[in-house]
């Protein structure tokens, strides 16, 4: 039988409220009939629920780290809760009665088969068929060009109407941003996705929730935040004017790996991230940190995570955009305690902590061996690990925040507050970064006092604007035999 954990099935499920309901079904008995085939690629159970007839569900495992999971329930959420409740039976290691595999099912599994075999060759076709099948992709090469450039021109002309309200905003002030104009400028933020700029479009919407916040409450850190906001859409613009106009003078409309290609509002697939290069392979990686959080301007919920390469000891990130018209059926990411062993992670284009995506993944408890190795990555030099941060935090384009591996000597209180000291002697405060769950707190509860010595911190520079210095978060410790989170 298969062997899998509760783990995998709640990295599976689209949110925790359908593994537990999953889990219920299991418990309570919920199946009247489990099979599976006798080479452990299939299985189905019949399951009773709300409707006249009971629910078949299955499980494909002819793609070891891709399950296909399938049922007769009206459910929109993937996979179901009956899917869930049909792992749970496999986890509590139930009696399956061996099957044949169905007729449909093998149907399926060919006609995959099929489309993955035209796709990767065309040996088997006549000099006809191959001819004809070369013209085809010819034409649609030149006109996936013609509409790359048809949207190229479109962009361009979105950001000269952007610059256009940046200079305005500039020169009149922020200030003047309210009533009829605040109302012509959410107009204008409509507008942007006429022209493929969903990217400026999440930043001026931002700006202007700053603005309306501001004119409510007259707090200062609404009218900083709107300064940070303008910047970051300024050089957004006038990078991405010279960006596009070079692709279109050098007839170079295809995809590259420019960072601009996605803050714009670019999104790639795997597979075009992995065809320009951008790839990792056999990497094994082990979750750090995890946290939730909610963005007004895009109406998306984020679930973020950082990760460490065990080879490298590099901090990559994770993200999960969760839609609020569609949270029912977009799977919630959760915390994963283990080691995920990746055979092709894709790497997106960028600096400092760059994001990483992968299809499937073999999941496995965290060894102490993967910790040492860890451990032995982490960075003791804080002083040039902290100019290093500066001159990353300091473009306009990266995110506010650099996650590190900080090996350090010791963690205590100081009168200007928490601070931690590396075995060399250098020392930088402690302290929580603006838009993240506050972590210094939990500081004074750690588990034991060997915690606060001797140990490894993944930790996030930023800049703290109050007291004009940089600043690090403390996230998770990094012991030879564990891993203890403060924000998870």
């Amino acid at each position: 039988m298969q062997q899998i954990t509760e783990q995998q099935i709640l990295s599976l499920a689209p949110n925790p409220a359908a593994a537990a309901n999953g889990r219920k079904i299991s418990q309570k008995g919920g199946f009247v009939r489990l099979e599976r085939s006798a080479d452990d690629t299939f299985y189905l159970g019949e399951c009773t629920g709300s409707g006249k007839n009971n629910y078949i569900t299955t499980a494909d495992y002819i793609v070891q780290d891709a399950p296909v999971f399938r049922c007769s329930c009206p459910s929109r959420q993937f996979p179901c809760k009956h899917s869930l409740a049909l792992m749970y039976e496999l986890l509590a290691q139930k009696n399956f009665a061996i099957c044949e595999i169905p007729e449909d099912i093998l149907k399926k599994r060919e006609k995959k088969q099929a489309k993955a075999t035209k796709e990767q060759s065309t040996e088997n076709l006549s000099p006809e068929e191959a001819k004809k099948a070369e013209k085809k992709k010819e034409a649609s090469k030149r006109a996936s060009k013609t509409a790359r450039t048809k949207k190229l021109k479109k962009q361009l002309e979105g950001l000269e109407m952007t610059e256009k309200l940046v200079k305005e905003l500039m020169r009149a002030g922020l200030g003047t941003m309210g009533g009829t104009a605040l109302d012509t400028y959410r107009q204008l933020a409509k507008q942007l996705g006429d022209y493929y700029l969903p990217g400026p479009q999440r930043l001026l919407n931002s700006l202007i929730l700053e603005i309306a916040a501001f004119q409510k409450d007259g707090l200062e850190d609404h009218y900083e935040q709107s300064i940070d906001i303008l910047e970051k859409l300024w050089t957004l613009v006038k990078k991405s004017r010279q960006y596009l106009t070079e692709k279109l003078e050098k007839d170079a409309t295809e995809l590259d790996d420019n960072l601009l290609y996605e803050e714009l509002g670019g999104i790639y697939k795997l597979s075009e991230l992995e065809e320009i290069g951008r790839c990792k392979k056999d990497a094994s990686f082990v979750q750090l940190a995890f946290w939730v959080e909610y963005s007004e301007a895009r109406k998306e919920y984020i679930d973020t995570a950082c990760w460490a390469d065990l080879k490298t000891g590099e901090v990559f990130m994770t993200y999960n955009y969760r839609p609020v018209k569609a949270l029912k059926y977009v799977k919630q990411e959760d915390t994963i305690f283990g080691v995920a062993d990746v055979a092709m992670a894709a790497c997106y284009p960028g600096e400092g902590n760059v994001r990483i995506r992968w299809e499937s993944a073999q999941m496995r408890p965290v060894l102490e061996e993967d910790l040492v190795q860890l451990l032995s990555h982490a960075c003791s030099a804080l002083a040039s690990e902290a100019k290093a941060a500066k001159n990353i935090l300091k473009n306009a384009m990266t995110d506010t925040n650099l996650y590190r591996l900080i090996a350090y000597e010791e963690i205590g209180n100081t009168e200007n507050g928490p601070a931690l000291r590396t075995e060399n002697g250098d020392t930088i405060l402690l302290g929580n970064a603006p838009g993240m769950e506050i972590t210094t707190g939990r500081l004074t509860v750690l588990p034991n006092e060997e915690l606060y010595r001797g140990q490894v911190l993944l930790g996030a520079f930023y800049y703290d604007k109050g007291e004009r210095r940089l600043k690090l978060q403390p996230l998770s410790i990094i012991t030879k035999t564990d891993i203890v989170r403060l924000l998870y």
